[in-house]
């Protein structure tokens, strides 16, 4: 069982504030779809996100690596954790719900779990691990729908592709730990999103061609919003929560996260999600809380 540090009113704020600021960051991109095509967009998040960053570092004084290992490890960290997993949500997001999305979203820590028992000895996978990982995956199956996963049209594939996208970046967490730990946790995101960069914009330029600078001022505002807020500040924030409340504590946002793009998908989209999809986050939700074992100790302080 984790051990969870003790959340500070400061800290549920900020855990607040990211919750709020992710949570629609899936309604800005489904936004900016509507101008923009898929690869075109994640290279304005990931490039407009990588300039903020590395601002940031140069302003706080940051050690810059100088190593091609290190390098070639942003690269892949970059491939994994922004190219893969934005380009298939973004492409599942024309396709389905932004709110289905963001419940899909929520697997990545069930992906990481499984995929962290898989590759390091010390991230055994325990009983309460390994019965929150099942609930998860039923959480899943039932907000897809099991019969949805007999028949391939565009629609059950958009999601096949945003789960393929939360394993990604469970990928993405494992090769962190290996190959990034030593380095500043802003240094490897800048590190990270360079990499990505490196990928997408030749990329987008090769599928997309040149992009187009005669958007709407919702579709910049949308860009805007999650590249420079949703992807570098809430990076920053994130690192700043993680030393504050630890990582069984930053779990809750994986929680908070979804209900955030749900009702903003309903209120400016008018999306309105299946009964199935409200049955299935709830699993996935009390598959997280078995998972990190937080729903035991609510359990031994309940009278």
């Amino acid at each position: 069982m984790n051990t969870q540090k003790t959340m500070t009113t400061g800290a549920w704020l900020e855990l607040t504030l990211l919750s709020l600021i992710w949570g629609g960051s899936f309604l800005s991109i489904r936004l900016a779809l509507n101008e923009i095509p898929v690869m075109t967009a994640v290279a304005h998040r990931v490039f407009w996100a990588m300039l903020i960053l590395w601002c940031y570092i140069l302003i706080r004084k940051h050690p810059i690596p100088r190593s091609p290992k290190i390098w070639g490890a942003f690269l892949v960290m970059g491939a994994l954790n922004n190219v893969i997993p934005f380009v298939l949500m973004g492409w599942g997001q024309l396709h389905i719900e932004t709110g289905l999305t963001s419940i899909m979203n929520a697997t990545t820590a069930v992906f990481g779990v499984v995929v962290a028992s898989i590759l390091f000895a010390d991230e055994r996978l325990t009983w309460n691990r390994a019965a929150g990982v099942l609930l998860g995956f039923l959480g899943v199956t039932t907000a897809i729908g099991l019969q949805n996963l007999t028949q391939f049209d565009i629609r059950s594939t958009a999601q096949i592709a945003v789960i393929a996208g939360t394993l990604s970046y469970a990928l993405a967490g494992a090769w962190a730990r290996k190959t990034l730990s030593s380095l500043p946790p802003q240094v490897a995101a800048a590190g990270m999103l360079t990499g990505a960069a490196l990928i997408m914009l030749p990329l987008a330029f090769a599928v997309d061609g040149a992009p187009s600078l005669n958007l709407s001022l919702t579709a910049w505002g949308a860009v805007g919003y999650y590249s420079i807020i949703a992807t570098a500040g809430a990076y920053l924030l994130y690192y700043r929560i993680l030393s504050m409340a630890g990582s069984g504590n930053l779990m809750l946002c994986t929680l908070l996260v979804a209900p955030v793009a749900i009702v903003l998908g309903a209120l400016v989209l008018g999306e309105d999600l299946a009964p199935r999809a409200y049955a299935g986050f709830a699993l996935l939700a009390l598959g997280l809380l078995v998972l990190d074992g937080r729903i035991f100790g609510i359990l031994r302080k309940a009278p």
